[in-house]
Parts: C-alpha cells; structure tokens; sequence
C-alpha cells in the first residue's frame, strides 16, 4: 500500500501515514503486517534523522545517533494507537528525542553522574546558547544564567563543571605546554612510604609507655639516637650482649602486644 505526503504537515518529512497506520492496527502477526510496519518505518526514517542531527555536536558520532533515532522511530510505530485521535508526529517526536537522550545518559558518560547533575547541565547549556545571543562578545556570568534559567547560583556552578566532565581525560594525554611527552600521569604522587612510619608509631606508642624505664631508654638510644649496641651497653655499664638481649625482647614483646591488640 503506498504512503503518500499530499497532506500538510509542519514538516517536509512528515509523511501521510494515517490510512496505514489504520490498516496496520488491523492485520494479524504476519508478513502483510510486517511489510506495512516497514513502509511506514522507512517514511517517517527522514523525520527521525532530522531530529537525530540536533544532537551531533555532543560528541557522539552522526551514525550511531541515526541508528539510536531509528531505533526510537520503531517505538513508537509499534506503541502508537490512531485510535486515540493524535497524529502520529505528536507521539514519535518525543519517543525518538527521548530515547536519543537516554543513550546520552547510559553510554555516553565515562563516569556515573547523577541525574540530577545531568538535568542541570543541559538547562545550563541551553540558557547559556540563549544568553550568549543576546549578550555577544563576552560570556554570560553565573548571575545571569541562574536567573534566565531559574536556577540558584550554586546548581549553575554544578552544570557548568558537568559540562566540562562528559568525558574523562586520559593519564597518558600529554599536558599541555609539554615539549618532553610529560604526560597527566607523571604529574600524579604515589604512595607515601612515610605513612606507614606513622601507623607503626602510633600502635606502638602506648605499648612502650608501658616498658620499665631502663628498657624503654635502650629503645630510645637505638631507634630515635641511632646508637650502636656497643655505645648504649657503654653508657649503661652493662655488656653489648645484655643489650642485645633486651632490645630483642621488647620488640617482642611489644610488636606481640600490638598484633593482639585488635584496634591496632
């Protein structure tokens, strides 16, 4: 059954598909039904590209936001009643826009980004495109974008960091001013050897408050003096193995103290 365009419409690719979608609500699962939901598909496919390029500077390629609008367009031929009285454009325009948003919503972020944060970044972007015409040669202020979009000022400064954060940049992209390959990763620290000095001290700390005094100095001649055995057992006139002997059992001792301890 041909599909004519005699109608008006509001726009050039919106075909007259009424007398098919009628016949199409009627047929059984079939070959006949199917090749009539394919003729109206591949009519109203003009119309679903259309809206498709409102969304190519967003950076998804012009391809895959056809393939996405096609599928929306399949949608909303399969969910659509004529019964209801509305014209098929009224219900396909923001099936299809709807779906192209959620794939923007699922694929395309590299991180997880609340809702919220994305419903924000798309209001602020559209009041700044309308600022910016109307205010030419500079860019619109905070102020001026949460007022044009009804917005406070702290849920602009969310959307516009949003925009700047739909995709991650790569460790390995080379910083700008770079001449040497000096790439985001090098400029990144590690790990901190120093913090785990921290931690041993901190589990230890009471357990050698509780040392007699002589063995707790032989620790603090050693570790925190740097002395050697011979010029500890020297200063104490005892002998170097008698301060071998010690300092091996306060260690011991209270390395046994601090792994028994279970808020160590």
């Amino acid at each position: 059954m041909p599909i004519h365009a005699s109608v008006k419409h509001p726009h050039d690719d919106a075909p007259d598909t009424a007398d098919a979608f009628r016949r199409l609500s009627t047929l059984p699962d079939g070959p006949k039904r199917d090749a009539v939901r394919g003729r109206i598909v591949e009519a109203w496919l003009p119309m679903a590209e259309r809206l498709a390029g409102r969304f190519r500077s967003r950076g998804e390629s012009y391809e895959d936001l056809r393939q996405v609008a096609a599928l929306g367009l399949v949608k909303a031929v399969d969910r659509y009643d004529p019964e209801r009285g509305n014209a098929f454009e009224s219900y396909a325009v923001p099936t299809i826009t709807g779906e192209i948003k959620r794939h923007f919503r699922d694929h395309m972020w590299t991180l997880h980004v609340p809702r919220r944060v994305q419903e924000l970044r798309n209001r602020v972007r559209f009041a700044r495109q309308e600022l910016s015409q109307t205010i030419p040669g500079r860019t619109p202020t905070v102020a001026e974008i949460a007022e044009h979009a009804d917005l406070g000022e702290d849920d602009v400064r969310a959307g516009l960091e949003a925009l700047e954060s739909f995709t991650a940049l790569s460790l390995d992209a080379e910083l700008p001013g770079s001449e040497d390959g000096y790439s985001l990763g090098d400029a990144l620290g590690g790990p901190d050897p120093a913090l785990d000095t921290v931690v041993d001290r901190e589990a230890v700390k009471e357990r050698l408050a509780e040392l007699p005094d002589r063995e707790r100095a032989i620790l603090y001649m050693r570790f925190f003096d740097d002395m050697t055995q011979s010029s500890i057992a020297e200063q104490l006139g005892i002998s170097q193995m008698h301060v071998s002997r010690l300092i091996s059992r306060c260690c011991d001792r209270v390395r046994e103290q601090v792994l028994r301890d279970p808020g160590a």
